[in-house]
């Protein structure tokens, strides 16, 4: 039986992303805060070496983001600049699900296919960026993207079955969307699980060559 991984269960996508590979015959592992908190690299390394005695799987897939707190919201100008705010956005969105990497990799077996996978968005696509504001957001993502990429070059010298890669959900009807779902026509708008069962029919046909890619719900490859 094949196994995953998956951070951040606890959310939307991840609850429907852990469903959907149950379906599918998957063994899953669930965690999310507190059992891992994405804030402390110390709670990674415990939940990583607390999952050892498993042996290895074949997915780990970090569903955890941020786009807006009741404190925290979307840039729509540069005049909204918090520091603050990007320190928590660039943890969460970039900074966190590197070091699940950093430190869950050693689950992922070096002989076989497997799959590291993590949320990222379009809206960290500089090429793409026709509308401007959302800075901090656009810029986590943006890194979170630059930091799969990098780990994808490095990992491929040793474990050439591995396959990193960030992933566009589409408009998902979730929290993180709520406040602006009203500029999203209905169409476009996917639940959950259409979502989750998308991404994972996407993950399912990569091949290594697809290391380092962001990929849509479509598996349309888009341009950093």
């Amino acid at each position: 039986m094949k196994k995953a991984i998956v951070i951040g269960s606890s959310g939307a996508i991840g609850q429907a992303v852990s469903q959907c590979c149950e379906s599918q015959g998957m063994s899953v592992v669930r965690l999310s805060r507190p059992a891992l908190d994405l804030s402390s690299e110390q709670s990674i390394i415990e939940a990583a070496e607390a999952l050892k005695p498993q042996g290895y799987f074949d997915l780990i897939f970090v569903a955890s983001g941020i786009l807006h707190t009741p404190e925290l919201k979307p840039e729509k100008s540069i005049k909204q600049i918090n520091p603050d705010h990007f320190h928590t956005l660039f943890q969460i969105n970039a900074i966190g699900p590197i070091l699940v990497l950093k430190h869950f990799s050693s689950l992922l077996n070096p002989e076989t296919r497997s799959v590291f996978a993590a949320l990222s968005a379009r809206a960290g696509s500089i090429s793409d960026n026709q509308l401007g504001g959302w800075y901090g957001y656009r810029a986590s993502k943006a890194a979170l993207n630059m930091f799969l990429k990098t780990a994808s070059i490095e990992y491929h010298r040793t474990m050439k079955n591995l396959i990193i890669a960030g992933f566009h959900p589409g408009a998902v009807d979730s929290h993180l969307s709520k406040p602006f779902q009203s500029n999203i026509p209905k169409e476009q708008l996917f639940t959950p699980e259409f979502s989750a069962a998308q991404l994972l029919q996407v993950i399912n046909k990569l091949k290594p060559e697809d290391s380092g890619n962001l990929l849509a719900w479509d598996g349309e490859t888009i341009a950093f």
